[in-house]
């Protein structure tokens, strides 16, 4: 993620620019602010403006090939498959969201999809369940 020092201190909220070019508004929760801001507190670089926030060790901006080579031995460390990465992740987020009564739209619009049936693949909805949300927000479709 290309944050940088002008993002901080982090709100509630993050306006994220993702995959072709799409914007979305995303929760930060409060333990993701309080690790931000502690890491903000330890860094040795400065972190103001347009600065990125996460550096590497030489302060140059942080190598995402890096950062995926701590999730690999994190992975290892814990004896999980290779099928466990940050996409698994968050297609299991967004199946649980949505198994535990998500509303389909807000999902759609977290993982900012331009379309529900790619939401309804992404999170692995069984038919039944995508038919109990559609009639819901569509009564006229009943």
């Amino acid at each position: 993620m290309a944050l940088t020092g002008d993002a901080l201190p982090l709100g509630d909220v993050m306006r994220i620019v993702g995959k072709g070019g799409k914007e979305r508004i995303v929760p930060v929760i409060p333990a993701a602010r309080r690790t931000i801001d502690i890491y903000a507190e330890s860094c040795p670089f400065d972190l103001d403006g347009a600065v990125p926030l996460f550096r590497g060790v030489r302060g140059g901006t942080l190598n995402p090939r890096l950062v995926q080579k701590v999730m690999e031995k994190a992975r290892a460390q814990l004896g999980l498959p290779a099928t466990a990465t940050p996409h698994a992740m968050r297609h299991s987020f967004a199946t649980h969201l949505l198994n535990a009564g998500g509303d389909l739209r807000s999902i759609q619009e977290l993982l900012g999809h331009a379309s529900l049936s790619t939401t309804q693949a992404y999170t692995a909805v069984d038919a039944a369940r995508l038919m109990e949300v559609y009639k819901a927000a569509h009564p006229r479709a009943q």
